[in-house]
């Protein structure tokens, strides 16, 4: 589809507008990736009567680069200028691994543009790393074949299964990371601190769901880390068995349904839909 173009003062978003009539669903992409990580996701929620718009992160894919900041509140910035621009009512947010602690940033610093958050294999708080996995992340950012070794690491995200476009995926990713400034753009990310979500999670209103891939090797224990999101939040948990850091990709089958059912019960009922300790199946999509 027609790649369409957002500027702001410091640089423009690339985004993909699927069409629809309904509610507004931004997806927004996890840092070293591209917004056609939702490839899969964004023609069902068409069809469930959605209006799908998946969204580059500032210095990815084909958004600008350079920009002159790289962290959590201008990402989340972004989200809310975005929602403002397409100027269709308040949003459904779906985020991935770095972007969901812009978007629960996003939705305590306005909540009238939000309608729900959907938080995929989030990092949204800041976690004591050991001296050997810091040298490790410091290697792969900074080592002269480091689009290489990012494309080695985002293999070991799909433990379970590829997607039968995986491989052309990973030729237009490395081919976007190798472009000048933009592999400076996710290392940035990577690098910026997550304390600005961390605080505001106990602050957000909206209906959250937060899906986990039961394999996901980002996290020392997946399940814990989006149970503690649930708390936080007063939000809803939904585990995707064998799946890894981009269960919506790697599982499509599987986590589309849970993300359009809590979609469908948060129009119903915003209220119920952020009840605590609600758990979403991987199997029907159900509590």
């Amino acid at each position: 589809m027609k790649t369409q173009f957002f500027t702001r003062s410091a640089g423009t978003l690339a985004y993909t507008d699927y069409g629809g009539s309904g509610d507004l669903v931004v997806m927004v992409p996890g840092m070293g990736a591209l917004r056609s990580e939702y490839r899969f996701l964004a023609p069902r929620l068409k069809d469930a009567g959605y209006h799908p718009v998946a969204v580059d992160l500032r210095g990815h894919g084909e958004s600008s680069v350079p920009w002159p900041i790289y962290d959590v509140p201008a990402v989340g910035e972004d989200i809310l200028a975005l929602i403002a621009y397409l100027d269709c009512g308040p949003a459904h947010v779906i985020a991935t691994s770095f972007s969901p602690a812009a978007a629960v940033w996003a939705a305590v610093e306005r909540p009238s543009a939000i309608r729900s958050l959907v938080l995929i294999g989030a990092f949204v708080r800041v976690v004591k790393v050991s001296p050997f996995m810091k040298a490790a992340f410091w290697l792969m950012m900074n080592n002269p074949w480091r689009v290489k070794t990012w494309i080695m690491f985002y293999r070991s995200l799909y433990p379970s299964q590829k997607p039968a476009d995986f491989e052309d995926y990973l030729a237009a990713l490395a081919a976007n990371l190798a472009e000048p400034g933009r592999f400076a753009a996710n290392k940035a990310l990577g690098e910026s601190s997550r304390q600005p979500s961390e605080v505001r999670l106990p602050q957000v209103t909206v209906p959250t769901l937060a899906i986990m891939g039961t394999q996901d090797p980002d996290f020392p224990d997946p399940q814990a880390e989006a149970r503690f999101i649930a708390d936080q939040t007063n939000g809803r948990t939904a585990f995707i068995d064998g799946a890894g850091h981009y269960p919506q990709t790697e599982m499509p089958d599987k986590t589309t349904p849970i993300i359009l059912d809590f979609l469908r019960e948060t129009a119903v009922s915003p209220t119920t839909a952020g009840a605590q300790n609600n758990v979403f199946t991987a199997s029907r999509g159900h509590r």
